[in-house]
């Protein structure tokens, strides 16, 4: 008897992180197949985490589909979000998304970039 095991996702949505991305993509006025998210070079600490929309899959794409939410990831970005989790949060003052991830290791004062080192591949399972 053979055993599947199901892989870790790369990257998962907390509850509040899903429910506001099916509202946002709810309200755009064309059809998306879901969200882009990634990593870029900018800001004091590094790095910055994007988002998009997304309207189609390119070849490298990893995806995810979590809490009925699909998240295409960029192939250059993968090692930088593995084990990360998404979550929305809102207070009197802000409110945004944000990125609990294991492979970050410094942040900026206001928030908006990081330091992220990649994960091995024998750390990601």
């Amino acid at each position: 008897m053979s055993q599947v095991f199901e892989m870790p996702k790369a990257i998962t949505l907390t509850e509040r992180a899903a429910t506001r991305v099916k509202d946002i993509m709810a309200r755009a006025e064309t059809t998306k197949i879901g969200i882009r998210v990634g990593v870029k070079n900018g800001g004091c600490a590094g790095m910055e985490y994007t988002m998009e929309y997304a309207e189609e899959k390119s070849p490298l794409d990893e995806v995810v589909v979590d809490q009925g939410v699909t998240v295409l990831i960029d192939p250059k970005a993968i090692l930088f979000l593995l084990g990360t989790q998404m979550d929305y949060e809102e207070d009197k003052l802000s409110a945004g998304f944000v990125f609990n991830n294991p492979n970050q290791t410094d942040a900026c004062g206001c928030g908006e970039s990081v330091t992220i080192i990649p994960a091995t591949p024998a750390a990601s399972h």
